[in-house]
């Protein structure tokens, strides 16, 4: 079985969050939506894991459940789900936490409490590196 790219992982639950959001719609509670989207992933294949722990070290002090991020997806992305009507610049500045402090790569912000779920998921990043692109040149031999 071939590993995912993070982004090609990303799409897949966007497309959830979407397929999710014009079925339901907003208002509904996060625990809610953490729930339906994790079955929606799941039915697409994907390996998800709820509510995971994070460590967090400080000063020779160990904290096991320093915070839980609410969904990991193929233990490469990082989804943290709000119901919220304004996300808060801490909202945004948490994920980026967690995706420092676990090591992850890419890390999905999704409130679904917007009309639009296009305009309620934001992607942030920690050094990951893009997918590389297929080469352009044609496998036909040249003329010549």
């Amino acid at each position: 079985m071939t590993q995912k790219h993070e982004n090609d992982i990303s799409y897949l639950i966007r497309k959830a969050a979407y397929t999710l959001h014009t079925t339901l719609g907003p208002g509904l509670l996060e625990s809610v939506y953490e729930t339906l989207l994790t079955h929606e992933l799941r039915k697409l294949g994907l390996d998800v894991k709820t509510q995971v722990a994070l460590p967090v070290v400080y000063d020779g002090l160990r904290l096991e459940n320093g915070f839980r991020m609410d969904l990991l997806v193929e233990n490469k992305v990082v989804v943290e789900l709000k119901s919220v009507e304004v996300l808060l610049e801490i909202h945004h500045m948490q994920l980026l936490t967690y995706l420092r402090l676990s090591g992850y790569k890419l890390g999905l912000l999704i409130n679904f409490n917007v009309p639009y779920i296009k305009s309620g998921i934001f992607r942030k990043v920690n050094g990951l590196e893009e997918q590389s692109a297929p080469s352009a040149k044609s496998s036909a031999p040249s003329a010549g």
